[in-house]
């Protein structure tokens, strides 16, 4: 049994929730699109019988779409920058190579790779450095880690909303309409009364439903990306897998999610921040002990029963460095 947080002791604080874990779409469009975050469900629940008092819990799925009608490179590899304005671009490489890189460096100059098997399907990248200038280069590879550049291009980004890159599925929290997941995060949500106690909830699903599996940290191949429906069916995975189910179910709730890679202290790590309208940004999931607030990391949580060890050092925010922001 667990307690949600206390939005009384929430409101005062200014950093007061963020998922965090050890790394080892869709309905709506781009026109017309929810309201990121928002409770755009409300009134349709207001006053409805048994839902009285409770936040919709009604997936909102944001689909990423690819119209080509802006596009940079040429075949084998397309990038789709129509709807940079939602937070992301759409990726194809349809060549013989074994691969293509997409590589995005925004405004914070930090590079960000993301690899492409041909395909005949788009891939959704999300521009997760905000507004301002991206350089998108294009590689195709030619054997082992060497890469051909196939093209540079500048583009300008001014984000609809800087939630939305959060909100989207993109290549490492992929899901749509007809994932296992979604059906999952509404019913583990269906008795939040607020998006706090539903990321609780989805918090507690997670470590609850998911184990460890060391077989497979063991023998995972660089290049893994995670499959938020086989983490949820075998109720196994890697700590990646964790960071990945976590923030689909989150998004697919329209609960803005940051999936943050980096250190705890040697160890590659990954964690998770959440928005809501109450607060806005937090940076740390943290819940109050009874003797002050503790963060919590699902992948230990899980594995350690949320012992007093394990707590104490994932509330240790020194121990943490950020990379990236998927």
């Amino acid at each position: 049994m667990y307690s949600r947080f206390p939005a009384s002791r929430l409101a005062g604080c200014l950093v007061l929730f963020s998922v965090l874990f050890l790394l080892s779409g869709c309905s709506g469009s781009s026109e017309g699109s929810p309201a990121p975050g928002g409770d755009i469900q409300a009134e349709a629940q207001k006053d409805s019988g048994e839902n009285a008092g409770l936040r919709p819990n009604t997936p909102v799925i944001y689909e990423p779409l690819a119209p080509l009608s802006s596009t940079l490179g040429e075949e084998p590899l397309i990038v789709d920058i129509s709807n940079t304005g939602q937070g992301y671009i759409m990726a194809r490489y349809a060549g013989k190579a074994a691969r293509a890189n997409i590589q995005i460096t925004g405004p914070d100059g930090i590079h960000y790779k993301y690899f492409l098997d041909p395909s005949d399907t788009y891939t959704p990248l999300p521009l997760t450095s905000g507004d301002g200038a991206y350089q998108i280069d294009g590689f195709e590879n030619i054997s082992g880690t060497q890469y051909a550049v196939l093209f540079r291009e500048n583009i300008d980004v001014h984000l609809e909303n800087e939630l939305l890159p959060f909100l989207y599925p993109n290549q490492y929290v992929f899901f749509d309409a007809e994932s296992e997941i979604v059906p999952a995060a509404s019913q583990a949500a269906a008795g939040a009364s607020s998006d706090l106690d539903a990321v609780a909830d989805i918090y507690h699903f997670v470590i609850e439903h998911v184990t460890y599996d060391t077989k497979k940290a063991e023998t995972v191949e660089a290049g893994y990306l995670p499959d938020v429906d086989e983490t949820l069916r075998t109720g196994r995975g890697i700590c990646f897998d964790y960071a990945s189910l976590t923030a689909a179910m989150l998004r697919s709730q329209n609960i803005p999610s940051r999936l943050e890679i980096g250190y705890s202290g040697d160890i590659y790590h990954a964690w998770i921040s959440v928005y809501t309208e109450e607060t806005g940004w937090i940076d740390r999931l943290i819940e109050f002990t009874g003797e002050g607030w503790t963060r919590m990391d699902p992948t230990l949580a899980s594995g350690n029963g949320n012992s007093e060890a394990a707590l104490k050092y994932i509330g240790d925010g020194s121990n943490y460095t950020t990379q990236y922001v998927r």
